[in-house]
């Protein structure tokens, strides 16, 4: 039996998509419930059982993503993974997972793709001649601190390639863990090569985990921004995505509480939804909140130019209408009245050092 045809929405719980069964842009066959991955039926009755994370570990030829968006503060990036265990239903980055014939749905939170040799791709790349240093980002698709990070240790390496090099690099992510490599960004901040970004989405735990059901609590996130910014490090915080009509009431409370943990700067981006993540979120509005499905829905549209989701440079991040207006100034406010985006953080490109790698001409002097 098709999801479609079931008379209540599939649930997992500790994971964030609803279901795979999500319609696809490319050639993957909608999921079945029957002779898929997921026909194994627990004690209780028909429902799945616990679905594990799987990962794959790639080796790619090329690690860094280069972008021409004008809307973007970076022209270049890195993802230590694929996929990502967080299991954020809103995530934008979601789509990426059918280009590998997986589902943006539980797949792209139990099916995750590690690249264990990206810090040795990162220091090849740095030594080419060709390469001109500037401002690269990691974290802007998939969180490079998910849980997995415990083990491979990927987004470590790439940070110890960085000091090594003197590269600028700017991080993004949902996670605590991130205070773990305070070792790494102490010794970048002290050279001004290093800013983190931390997601907060909500105040309430609740809330937090039907969203984002195993990224860490929101006190654990505010925790990490304090730590790191006792230790001098220059942490932005991000309310993103605004969720209309399920977080957008938390704003001034969460401008408040990152500005008490010593945050320097915030922003927001309201709630996108491209590709598979539209249907997906309103599959996750009728499995945890049917009664607000249509005032949420209907905010979004006004907020997307009256479709579900828009593409389009600037507004894709900033949305429109008197919703987003709304949004962006009481983000304004709040932020004044909290002290914060006083100061802006621009980081050195001009003590960049060439990494030597073996087989190097520069070896030989």
């Amino acid at each position: 039996m098709s999801y479609k045809n079931r008379s209540y929405p599939l649930s997992q719980k500790g994971r964030g998509a609803p279901s795979n069964a999500v319609p696809q842009r490319f050639n993957l066959q909608g999921r079945e419930l029957d002779g898929d991955w997921l026909d194994e039926r627990d004690q209780i009755g028909d429902r799945p059982t616990k679905l594990k994370t799987d990962v794959t570990i790639e080796f790619p030829k090329s690690i860094i993503n280069y972008n021409g968006s004008p809307d973007l503060p970076f022209d270049r990036s890195i993802n230590a993974y694929r996929g990502c265990e967080h299991g954020c239903v809103y995530c934008f980055a979601r789509p990426t997972h059918a280009y590998h014939d997986l589902s943006p749905g539980l797949d792209f939170e139990t099916k995750l793709f590690a690249k264990p040799n990206a810090a040795d791709l990162l220091r090849q790349t740095f030594a080419k001649s060709t390469y001109q240093p500037a401002s690269l980002a990691i974290g802007t698709n998939t969180d490079p601190y998910q849980p997995i990070e415990k083990n491979y240790r990927i987004t470590r390496q790439i940070l110890e390639v960085m000091l090594e090099t003197l590269h600028p690099v700017a991080i993004t992510t949902k996670s605590n863990r991130v205070v773990e490599d305070s070792d790494l960004l102490v010794q970048l901040t002290a050279r001004q090569l290093t800013a983190v970004a931390i997601s907060i989405t909500t105040l309430n735990s609740k809330t937090a985990r039907l969203l984002e059901p195993r990224a860490p609590s929101p006190a654990l996130r505010l925790d990490a921004v304090q730590k790191l910014s006792d230790l001098g490090i220059y942490v932005h915080v991000n309310v993103a995505p605004v969720v209309p009509g399920i977080t957008d009431h938390e704003i001034e409370a969460i401008v408040s509480a990152a500005a008490d943990c010593g945050a320097k700067s915030i922003s927001f981006i309201p709630m996108r939804l491209p590709h598979e993540v539209a249907p997906l979120f309103e599959q996750w509005l009728e499995t945890h909140y049917p009664d607000r499905k249509s005032k949420v829905m209907s905010i979004v549209m006004q907020m997307r130019g009256g479709k579900r989701n828009d593409p389009d440079f600037y507004s894709r991040m900033r949305g429109q209408g008197p919703w987003a207006d709304l949004i962006r100034t009481r983000i304004a406010i709040a932020s004044r009245k909290a002290g914060l985006n006083k100061t802006k953080i621009n980081l050195r490109v001009d003590l960049f050092q060439r990494p030597l790698v073996t087989g190097s001409q520069l070896e030989l002097f």
